[in-house]
This record gives C-alpha cells, structure tokens and sequence, in this order.
C-alpha cells in the first residue's frame, strides 16, 4: 500500500482551458497502421475524398459543444505547407503542467513528429508560465517512444502515470518523464481479443477526480489487473469498468473537463456514448454532465477520438 501524498489537495485533475488543433490535411496515416487497430482502412477508402472536409465540421461541431459548455478553448489551425494527417490528435506530442513544465514527447511514426510546434507553445507563452521545456524527443533515435497522454492517462491529484506498455509506449522513457515530473508510474501490458496489444492507454482508461473508467479485461494478467485496480481504489476512484466491445467504440476515450464555474463535463464521441449501458450513463452523470458529438471520420480514419483531440492547459496563468 503505498502513501498517498498531499498533492491531492493541490494538483487538481480538471482544467477549464483546452488547446486543440484544428485539421487541414487530415486523412488516414499509412504510417501508423501497423500499431492501431482502430484505424479502418475499408472506411477510409470509403471516405478518402471527403475525410478532410467532414472531419474540420466534426472538429468545429466538439469545439461549439465545448464553448456552449464554458470551456476556455486555445485554437490552433494546422498548416497545409506539411502533411500532417494526424494533426487533430494534439495531446500525443505535448503536455502542460501546473508546475509551468511543458514536455515534448517521441512519437513512432515518423510524420507524426512533425506536429510538433515551437509556434504554438510561444503563442501559450503570452497567457501562461512556461518554466521548463522538458524535451523527450532524443528518444527516438533509439527506437524508443512515448506518447503523451496517449501513452499514459495521468492522475494529476495523485501524481500517478497509468500506462499500458505497447511499441509506441517504452519503460524507458516513462521512468524519463516520472522523474522529472515527479510522477509514480502504474504500467501493464493490456491486449484485446485476439492478443494485440492496445496502441495507447487512453483507448481503455480515462481518470476523473473521483472516478475512473478502466477497461479491466484487456489487463490479462492477474496480478498487473489487481495491482491497477486497487491503486484505483487507494485513490479513493469509484471504477466504473467497461467491455473491450465497448473499448472497440472508444467508451475508454473520454476527458473530464470543467468550466470556469467548475461545472463538471465528460467528454467523448457519440459512438462512445452510444456503447455504453443505461447503467454505465447513469453512474457517469452522477459525477459529471456527458458531452458527446459525432467524430466518426476522424475515428474511422485516425483511430483516435474525443480526448485524444483536447491537450489540457494546467500551466499557471500570467
């Protein structure tokens, strides 16, 4: 049993203030295929030629849902001068801390490293504190790879990494991101039916304050299975578990957001809500209000969906 720190009266888990990237060249990348089994290459044939249009209306569409809620969104649009099909999925390549740290991690496909942009976070700059660049990349000149919020879900009050190790997620470089973050890092190995290793955590888990959504199954081990939930249960998380049939509709990719009132909101795609049960919906409301809209272009082409889309701002404000 491990002692739970005082961070958790200091590190709150929900911000109010979103950055995301608008797409511009979006489509499906050949690139990571091979690692993600949500991407769907018959669909994508099907929608090649629109995929970029319907997908900046599905993106403007999240982003109208998300202001009616109050969210304090920080918009960037991706640039056509670089292919970067991806681009949407901002929270892979950067993350923003409350300690005014920013890291920039290394992504395995090597498009996806373009995304990174020294603009965008001199543009965040004006309104918030950024002490320390923390610049993880270097990691990829060995092979090896991490993410972002992708590759680990961060319990923020608790100062806890959860990650489910996967060819884009190495031991390596997250013991590199816990020590300078001063994180504890929970990592497993997590497969779906047929023994594939899951691409990313947050495909399957998904941290509230003081809930969780954690897709048990897909842990095949029994001792990593009961290692995360009682670290789940040691921060007091009411675990609300979900099927690897609804993981395949991204009911694990979801973000608890809040708004300048602290109203809580779950956010996720309508497929996720539509997967879930009567039950799992009613437990969800009772600790946040659910937002959903229809992303199915970006996530029959990207294989990511609504919180891979939403990089949280937990920098201080200037």
């Amino acid at each position: 049993m491990r002692v739970i720190t005082s961070s958790a009266q200091i590190q709150p888990q929900s911000t109010c203030r979103i950055m995301m990237i608008r797409p511009v060249r979006f489509g499906f990348n050949q690139q990571t295929a091979d690692s993600n089994e949500f991407q769907q290459q018959d669909f994508a044939e099907k929608t090649k030629d629109s995929a970029q249009q319907i997908a900046a209306q599905e993106f403007d569409l999240m982003i109208d849902q998300l202001r009616k809620a109050g969210l304090e969104l920080h918009i960037f649009d991706d640039t056509d001068d670089v292919e970067r099909p991806d681009a949407v999925f901002s929270n892979n390549w950067v993350s923003f801390h409350q300690s005014g740290k920013v890291v920039l991690y290394p992504m395995m496909a090597e498009n996806r490293r373009l995304e990174r942009r020294a603009d965008i976070i001199e543009n965040l700059r004006n309104n918030f504190k950024v002490e320390e660049i923390i610049d993880l990349t270097g990691f990829e000149a060995e092979g090896k790879f991490l993410e972002g919020t992708g590759s680990m879900v961060l319990d923020r009050r608790y100062k806890i990494a959860y990650a489910c190790l996967s060819p884009r997620t190495h031991p390596e470089v997250l013991d590199a991101f816990a020590d300078a973050l001063g994180y504890e890092v929970i990592s497993f190995s997590a497969s779906d039916e047929h023994g594939r290793p899951i691409y990313h955590t947050n495909v399957l888990m998904c941290i509230g304050d003081i809930f969780a959504v954690v897709c048990l199954e897909a842990i095949k081990d029994p001792d990593e299975r009961l290692m995360v939930r009682s670290v789940l249960e040691e921060t007091h998380k009411y675990i609300v578990e979900i099927t690897l049939e609804q993981v395949r509709h991204f009911a694990g990719n979801m973000l608890m957001v809040k708004n300048s009132k602290s109203d809580k909101f779950l956010v996720m795609s309508t497929q996720a809500y539509e997967s879930l049960t009567i039950k799992q919906r009613q437990m969800l409301s009772d600790y946040a209000r659910l937002l959903h809209t229809d992303l199915s272009v970006i996530e029959g082409n990207g294989g990511g969906s609504a919180r891979c889309m939403m990089t949280e701002i937990h920098l201080p404000v200037r």
